[in-house]
């Protein structure tokens, strides 16, 4: 058995709002250092609730949340959340943005200015320091988004479905930047998707949450080599194979939650 530290650890993790709606109920889900795990389920089944469990931006119900086999108690330290709308401040141009969580944590301008400029260039955005986001496309936000997610370094990154507002070719191609950016680095990733395409392409491990209440109903290694360009690897015949087995199990599920949308009052 690996003595590895496991990055995240959920334990019989049930979460029930006011009203009495339960969003997850007993999930045990175990990340390693360094994977790239996709959470996959029917829209609104509580992944990315699961997400907020994990940064501490809300408390679970019962069981225990574990970040670096510490309980979380609070907004997790080393952590950075990338959401579906960027929280980019339209006030401040390219460069601000990307500074702000250094500047946050009072670091020296020195290093600022060098690691801003560093992860500008990383995501493509040289030339565009001075800009503001409404003078930018869907695709450079999210790029000065991930450059502001990473600059501080984390160790753990939570994404909750981060590309599904782009269109198909930029997703894409984010989607390939993301892996350059991720490859080697150390980071471990928590992607929640809806896209089952997009889990597989990207992940280590795929995990297929049940319609809500979510729980944990399969797990699948994802064994296409690295590294991996977007376009290619959904020709390879196992990712076909992947697809199936998962729809699979996935099938019923969002057709359990999709006849219960349709059936509510």
């Amino acid at each position: 058995m690996s003595d590895v530290q496991p990055a995240i650890r959920l334990t019989g993790v049930s979460k029930q709002f006011p009203g009495g709606y339960t969003a997850l109920e007993g999930v045990d889900i175990t990340v390693a250092p360094g994977r790239f795990v996709s959470l996959v389920g029917p829209s609104g089944c509580g992944k990315s609730t699961a997400l907020s469990l994990i940064a501490g931006l809300d408390t679970p119900t019962a069981g225990t949340v574990k970040v670096r086999d510490r309980l979380v108690n609070g907004v997790a330290d080393g952590v950075g959340f990338l959401f579906q709308r960027d929280a980019l401040l339209p006030w401040k141009n390219v460069f601000d943005n990307v500074a702000f969580p250094l500047v946050l944590r009072k670091r020296p301008a020195k290093e600022i200015a060098e690691r801003v400029n560093e992860w500008i260039a990383r995501v493509n955005l040289r030339g565009f320091e001075n800009h503001f986001p409404s003078a930018l496309s869907g695709g450079m936000r999210k790029r000065v988004a991930l450059a502001q997610t990473l600059v501080y370094e984390p160790q753990i990154i939570l994404m909750d479905e981060p590309f599904s507002a782009l269109d198909v070719q930029t997703r894409d191609l984010m989607e390939d930047e993301l892996l350059q950016l991720w490859q080697g680095s150390g980071m471990t990733i928590v992607f929640v998707t809806h896209d089952l395409e997009e889990a597989i392409a990207l992940s280590d491990e795929v995990v297929v949450m049940t319609a809500g209440p979510a729980r944990v109903k399969a797990r699948y290694d994802v064994t296409l080599p690295r590294p991996r360009v977007i376009e290619q690897v959904r020709l390879d015949p196992r990712f076909t194979e992947l697809y199936r087995a998962m729809w699979n199990d996935l099938r019923d599920e969002v057709l359990e939650s999709y006849a219960r949308a349709t059936s509510a009052p």
